[in-house]
């Protein structure tokens, strides 16, 4: 067992704030979704599996090492993976958030391979964008029961994609977003959130014109 420092409880109590702003949205159902954040020594703190995330408390914020290794006993969330292979390549990222919501789930219908955003002014919202006239694609990727080899898909098009990708949606599932504090991945998430609703009433509208 590793002992749990001051910082642990800290970011614990922001996961917890976070689950219950995005509760409070209807972007996590049930049980569904999960929250982590990374420690100055590399280690992660992260929800326990099957914890609803509009009621969590300090005991529902488990702590794993940097390859998704237990560190207290508790069992991590299946998507453990998705969580540690982000931090692995983004050293800038400290918090790693994972909702399920209506409209990532109605974005991977409709858009089926990715999403492009452009020329909002709401894309300042992301960090390092400093004007609307610009655009961001969020990649759609099947959903997969084997989070290694789901692992290995997201990673592949990050190898190739290495600027400006702020999220990946996962088709039927939900999207995961990340930033240099939980406070940011908030925001990002909340950015999306608004930019897929817009699109996916702009695809019904065209769609209406169209006919």
């Amino acid at each position: 067992m590793t002992a749990k420092t001051d910082e642990f409880f800290r970011k614990a109590d922001q996961l917890i704030a976070a689950g219950r702003f995005i509760d409070s949205k209807g972007w996590v159902p049930a049980t569904s979704g999960n929250f982590s954040a990374k420690l100055s020594d590399g280690n992660i703190a992260i929800t326990v599996s099957g914890r609803h995330k509009g009621r969590l408390q300090t005991d529902d914020i488990m702590l794993i090492d940097s390859k998704g290794h237990s560190l207290d006993g508790k069992k991590p969330s299946a998507e453990t993976l998705l969580h540690t292979s982000l931090y692995q390549r983004f050293p800038e990222v400290q918090a790693v958030l994972h909702p399920h919501s209506i409209n990532a789930t109605l974005t991977a219908r409709l858009f089926k391979h990715e999403i492009v955003l452009k020329d909002y002014e709401l894309l300042k919202a992301f960090a390092g964008i400093n004007t609307h006239e610009t655009r961001i694609s969020i990649p759609i990727f099947a959903n997969d029961q084997d989070i290694p080899r789901l692992a290995d898909k997201v990673d592949n098009y990050l190898d190739h994609h290495t600027h400006d990708v702020y999220g990946y949606i996962i088709a039927g599932h939900g999207f995961y977003t990340w930033g240099a504090s939980v406070d940011d991945a908030l925001r990002h998430l909340e950015a999306l959130e608004f930019l897929f609703d817009v699109e996916i009433r702009l695809h019904g509208v065209t769609r209406l014109c169209a006919h």
